[in-house]
């Protein structure tokens, strides 16, 4: 039976390539800190957009409703 490579998991930083399972612990809980932080700020850009669609539709609605 061939034997399959597993492909090792890795992170580019600074274009340099490294092993997941070569970093630190420390350096694992920075990385899942900047995973958090960069999923946080994505959600965050959704609201925003949310938040500018609804203030246009406020703007429409307040042109209007202004005497012409």
């Amino acid at each position: 039976m061939a034997k399959k490579n597993a492909e090792v998991p890795m992170i580019k930083i600074n274009d340099v390539d490294y092993k997941l399972d070569d970093l630190s612990d420390d350096a694992k809980a920075q990385l899942q800190g900047i995973q958090v932080a960069e999923a946080e700020v994505k959600r965050l850009n959704i609201q925003i957009a949310l938040a500018q669609t609804a203030r246009n539709a406020y703007m429409q609605a307040l042109q209007a409703a202004l005497p012409a």
